[in-house]
Order: structure tokens, then C-alpha cells, then sequence
């Protein structure tokens, strides 16, 4: 589980400065600028599914009065 967490927040640090240096650069390189992106929204969205969503929250708080 950590090691998961740590290769999301590293995937997104990778998919930041790949996507800075991409736009540094007089020639832009769209290339590099989709890899970025695409890394950045990869981990952006691995770390967002262990999250748990509010409707699930409601609903264990619901039951657990009953």
C-alpha cells in the first residue's frame, strides 16, 4: 500500500516537471507536454480512488444508528 502511494505522488512530481520542461523551452515539445500530462492525471487519479467517497460515509453512519 505504500510503496502504491509512493509511485502515485512520484508519478505526479515526474508528470509536473516533465510538463515545466516541456513549456520552458523556446521550441515547445508537445510530446514531452502529453507525457507529462498524461502521468500527472494518472496519479492524480490512482490517489483519488482511496478515497473514500461521502455517500459511503452517510450511509455507514445511517446503519450504525439504526
Amino acid at each position: 500500500m505504500k510503496t502504491s502511494q509512493t509511485l502515485n505522488y512520484i508519478l505526479i512530481i515526474f508528470g509536473i516537471l516533465v510538463a515545466m520542461y516541456a513549456k520552458v523551452n523556446d521550441s515547445e515539445n508537445t510530446y514531452l507536454l502529453i507525457l507529462g500530462i498524461c502521468s500527472l492525471l494518472f496519479g492524480v487519479f490512482k490517489i483519488s480512488q482511496t478515497i473514500p467517497s461521502k455517500t459511503e460515509k452517510e450511509n455507514d453512519f445511517n446503519t450504525e444508528e439504526e
